[in-house]
């Protein structure tokens, strides 16, 4: 089942010719999550054919304008096109303030219904879940209040092994619970294990996603182990001076994330448009963390079963 994270904008604040504002796309066994909404996020989607209307989820991690103003388009033309479903908003609280006085103004109303969640506090904190997934927030540390996201999919039941199956005969409704973990119990009161006739699932796979942030070493239990961490990466270290004062991170610091956390792979964004070649971010970052590419626009990630 797909888990791939799409790249919709990797620019910092400022835009460029080649780059917007942060966005991302989060295909989770068909379960779409929107990861902040700069401006052009909906052209982009256009671009790569994807159908806005199934996006279920829109995670903001904080009111830069970078980061959100993509929202009141978005959310229009999905009302243009008569969408009738929920769409569910995590973002801090500031955010229903802006949308209603949008839509107010300009005397709009949306054809569907916004759920709205305010994010809380700095420690890790669920805040959905299904049957296959759960998304976490946690705080960062910016110039205003600022939150990463942790998508996490969940531990799926044993699969039968079809041959131990028709070798012990054994009946359709028990299957379920032999899934589950149980034994199996024959008619002659043999037990067999659950190990025999069931084989175990896949691995769960995780993605973080860290937007604007100063380096600080909070971050690593948040994301440890993930499979795969977005990390921002605005500055090149020469200018840490410069990231420090604008509470943001240079290659080298989500380097040093990553290999703290040990996770799996890292993808830097969030690219300050003074950079013209990328690579300079990118070899700075393989000193310390070799798994690490560049989350540029129209390019998709794929977090393989293990």
């Amino acid at each position: 089942m797909l888990f791939e994270v799409t790249i919709l904008g990797s620019s910092s604040a400022t835009p460029t010719s080649t780059r917007y504002p942060s966005a991302q796309l989060v295909n989770l066994l068909g379960r779409f999550f929107l990861f902040d909404c700069g401006e052009g996020t909906q052209i982009q989607l256009r671009k790569l054919s994807f159908k806005i209307q199934k996006i279920q989820f829109i995670c903001i991690s904080h009111l830069h304008g970078d980061h959100y103003l993509g929202l009141i388009g978005l959310l229009s033309t999905m009302s243009l096109l008569n969408r009738k479903k929920e769409v569910t908003i995590f973002a801090p609280k500031g955010i229903a303030k802006i949308l209603d006085l949008h839509f107010k103004l300009s005397y709009s109303e949306l054809s569907f219904k916004l759920n709205i969640i305010p994010l809380q506090g700095s420690s890790m904190k669920r805040i959905f879940e299904d049957e296959s997934c759960e998304l976490f927030s946690f705080g960062l540390k910016h110039r205003i209040p600022c939150w990463g996201f942790k998508l996490k999919e969940k531990k799926r039941p044993r699969g039968l092994i079809k041959s131990a199956i028709e070798k012990y005969n054994i009946p359709f409704h028990l299957l379920k619970s032999i899934k589950s973990g149980s034994d199996y119990i024959t008619p002659d009161k043999e037990v067999i294990k659950n190990q025999i006739i069931t084989m175990d699932s896949s691995i769960p796979r995780s993605y973080a996603y860290c937007s604007d942030t100063i380096y600080f070493d909070g971050i690593i239990e948040h994301v440890f182990e993930v499979d795969m961490l977005y990390h921002e990466a605005t500055f090149h270290s020469n200018l840490s001076k410069r990231a420090r004062s604008t509470f943001h991170s240079t290659s080298l610091d989500a380097a040093m994330v990553a290999k703290k956390a040990n996770v799996k792979s890292l993808l830097l964004g969030h690219f300050s448009s003074r950079y013209k070649d990328l690579n300079i971010l990118l070899n700075e970052a393989k000193t310390i963390f070799p798994n690490v590419n560049l989350a540029i626009e129209g390019s998709k990630w794929k977090i393989n079963k293990k």
